[in-house]
């Protein structure tokens, strides 16, 4: 029998996924939508089947969500075992639930410490000994609450503070919960006894009638014409506002210093995304929603006002965290860390605690996918005490394919019209394309964990052309304002950027600004603002990529690529060589190339005219 330990955690709702562990070390790790090929999907089985290509059984299913599983939950018919404990049940992964209705000893419910497994996530990747880790975030853990001030009331996490350290210790010091009943602002003792971990807290938590600072992000991103879930749309939006008094404010400070959503504005709709308050529209010119609400000043002023006001409030917690608990290591997870120009907003309003030597870490998996690595992790050092610092891993976690030739003769079979293939096709030959403008697909090896490409599975252009962002823009059917990211040899970046102290930008975590006369020589990946998404880029990291930017360095002077991820508009990132050929066939990218097999898939497309 096996010593191996063996642990799969899931994340139930939107960004479902799943974490595949192994003796603590990560085998694969995934958004369910790579495999259902269903943007934002929900309900990971196809992530568990997959599980099923790497091991027999697990030893431990760890489940993470919001709310715990509960007869509510979608059931298996007669045994009534939650869907997901039924399905891997069904395929073997885990032993058959001893009696109906009983507990399963493989089966870890974590429904009711989502902060904590967005935490575990980030602090275990941080490589930090301890920290302080600060959760902004939508809507967490839903608790009903009864304390003597209030009565009973449902609420939800908002904004969290978490004292971590090894191996398994996460204590709250500071929480935000909103609710929708109207009940003010108050302090509530609160004492919490978590039976699994045996964790014992007692901490006051600030319970408030105001959304918390995600779901006032997530209002105003309705109100541009968006989905809630699709914030990062505001934030490419946000620099074509103008900066004054042309929204009502969305924040304000409450006694203790931290920053609350202005309910006359910003109306709480647990567990929904907020609602910004209609009756002062017509205060500030607003008007009502339509379509092309893009193109409309308005809701360019709303998103200026929410990004500017939002990343100002978390830079504030970043400050009186720091000053409260004096600890420099300072991890930020939850939604709102994929907001890369709030990231570097810090680095720069923050300067005073950078020279003072606070170290912040912000988690490049910081959506609700990453609360399934958070939970393996966890689970992992929880069940061995080890004192091992994890530290920060590379982020081509997904399943690693070992494509040949074959496989791409195969997909070229399935969709034939108009498809080439052509072997032994070396890196010169390939860079030459992007250097004529032409839109060359990257895929080779594991795909990535989180929702950036970084050259494993992204689309590559000429970062020179002037017109490059409109281009790119509307063969992959996006928002003309979405900006566009840039891949960068990283001995190189500071000799283009404003890194602000930073040393890298391996996962594109931060929109920096260029230096002097640096946008007339990369216009197409030049922001409105004046910023850039950077990737840097090493050989160790990546040696397949690192050599094509360095070969199109050696062509042209450029030591980056444009690069975007390899999808069209609404749809995930490719994830197998099927994926890569259906999206070539079915677009106006022309070529495709392996740089591991230097294989190149040349597809010629219909004219761009004719998808009108």
């Amino acid at each position: 029998m096996s010593d191996d330990v063996w642990i799969l955690a899931i994340t139930r709702g939107h960004n479902g996924g799943g974490c595949l562990l192994k003796n603590g070390e990560i085998v694969f790790s995934s958004e369910e939508e790579r495999f259902s090929r269903q943007k934002y999907d929900g309900g990971p089985l196809a992530t568990i089947a997959k599980a099923k290509e790497f091991v027999d059984r697990v030893d431990y299913l760890v489940i993470s969500h919001t709310v715990n599983l509960s007869e509510h939950d979608a059931a298996i018919d007669y045994t009534g075992d939650n869907l997901y404990v039924g399905f891997a049940r069904k395929i073997g992964l885990i032993d058959r639930i001893p009696s109906r209705g009983d507990d399963h000893p493989q089966v870890i419910d974590l429904g009711h410490i989502h902060h904590k497994m967005h935490a575990a996530c980030a602090f275990y990747k941080s490589g930090f000994e301890d920290a302080t880790v600060i959760i902004v975030d939508g809507a967490g853990s839903f608790t009903n609450l009864h304390s003597p001030q209030v009565g009973n009331v449902a609420c939800f996490e908002t904004e969290s503070v978490i004292e971590a350290s090894y191996p398994d210790n996460f204590k709250n010091i500071y929480k935000h919960m909103g609710t929708n009943q109207t009940i003010g602002t108050v302090r509530v003792p609160f004492e919490f006894k978590d039976h699994v971990f045996g964790w014992d807290e007692n901490y006051e938590m600030i319970l408030t009638d105001r959304a918390g600072i995600v779901k006032a992000y997530e209002a105003i991103t309705e109100y541009c014409g968006f989905s809630a879930i699709e914030a990062g749309k505001t934030m490419g939006l946000f620099p074509y506002g103008e900066d004054g008094s042309y929204c009502p404010s969305f924040y304000e400070q409450y006694d203790n210093g931290y920053f609350l959503t202005n309910r006359n504005s910003i109306v709480p709709n647990f567990p929904s995304s907020a609602i910004f308050n209609k009756e002062l529209w017509s205060d500030y010119g607003f008007s009502s929603p339509g379509t092309n609400l893009y193109d409309l000043q308005n809701r360019k002023n709303a998103a200026h006002g929410i990004q500017t006001q939002s990343q100002r409030a978390v830079a504030e917690l970043i400050r009186r965290v720091y000053k409260t608990t004096g600890n420099k290591n300072i991890v930020l997870s939850g939604g709102y860390g994929l907001n890369c120009v709030a990231n570097y907003h810090y680095r720069d309003v923050l300067q005073d605690l950078f020279a003072e030597g606070v170290n912040l870490y912000v988690e490049p998996i910081s959506s609700d996918a990453g609360t399934a690595i958070g939970a393996a992790l966890l689970w992992w050092y929880h069940k061995t005490q080890s004192e091992k610092i994890y530290g920060e891993q590379s982020l081509y976690l997904g399943i690693d394919y070992k494509i040949t030739n074959q496989d791409v003769h195969d997909a070229q079979s399935k969709y034939h019209v108009g498809v080439e293939v052509k072997e032994n096709v070396e890196f010169d030959e390939a860079v030459d394309l992007v250097k004529d403008r032409n839109i060359v697909a990257l895929f080779q090896g594991r795909s990535e964990s989180g929702p950036r490409a970084l050259g494993n599975r992204s689309l590559i252009y000429d970062p020179t052309d002037l017109d490059g962002k409109d281009h790119v823009n509307m063969v992959k059917n996006r928002e003309f304002f979405r900006p566009f990211a840039g891949t960068i040899l990283k001995e190189d970046v500071h000799d283009w950027f404003d890194m602000k102290g930073l040393d890298e930008s391996p996962h594109m975590m931060y929109a920096v600004n260029c230096k002097k006369g640096i946008e007339e020589k990369i216009p197409s990946i030049i922001h409105e603002d004046g910023t850039c998404r950077i990737q840097t880029v090493t050989e160790e990291q990546n040696p397949n990529y690192y050599n094509f930017i360095k070969k199109f360095k050696e062509k042209t002077g450029i030591p980056i690529v444009f690069n975007t991820s390899f999808n069209l508009g609404g749809e995930p990132l490719v994830e197998t060589v099927d994926d890569a050929v259906r999206t070539l066939v079915n677009s106006q990218i022309e070529y495709l190339y392996f740089p591991e097999l230097k294989t190149l898939v040349t597809a010629k497309n219909q004219d761009l005219t004719d998808l009108d």
